[in-house]
């Protein structure tokens, strides 16, 4: 579940959980379990060596805006087709993110948008330090 600005954004029982190297998962939500009023496109374009070109969404709930909060890969690389129609968020960025009834984290630093729950042991990628990883 994903909420901001008082407002339920996402909410889905069929989210896909993707795991990178030395990242806690990342959630992708399909669209139709996310409340795209809220979103607008963003300019913010980012490429992943695998999954390809990823556009940003912007989330906007009356006067309250939060940049780049979303991201989604609208026309992903082979192998990776089923990312498509999903839309993932920073938890950073929103005001909470949860799985179950357990509350995430954000993955440390600004550019990565991994969920860290209890069960998630470190160390991850995203602090001073870990670039390289």
């Amino acid at each position: 579940m994903v909420t901001f600005a008082g407002v339920l954004v996402a909410d889905s029982r069929n989210s896909l959980r993707v795991l990178e190297t030395s990242h806690p998962p990342s959630f992708y939500i399909p669209a139709r379990d996310v409340n795209t009023g809220v979103l607008q496109a963003a300019t913010a374009v980012t490429y992943c060596e695998w999954k390809g070109a990823a556009s940003h969404w912007d989330l906007r709930v009356g006067t309250s805006m939060s940049l780049c909060a979303a991201w989604c890969y609208e026309r992903p690389r082979r192998g990776y087709e089923l990312l498509r129609d999903h839309f993932a968020f920073y938890p950073g960025r929103v005001d909470r993110c949860t799985v179950g009834d357990e509350q995430a984290t954000a993955q440390p630093g600004d550019f990565y948008g991994g969920w860290i729950t209890p069960d998630i042991h470190g160390p991850v990628k995203g602090a001073p330090g870990t670039e390289t990883w």
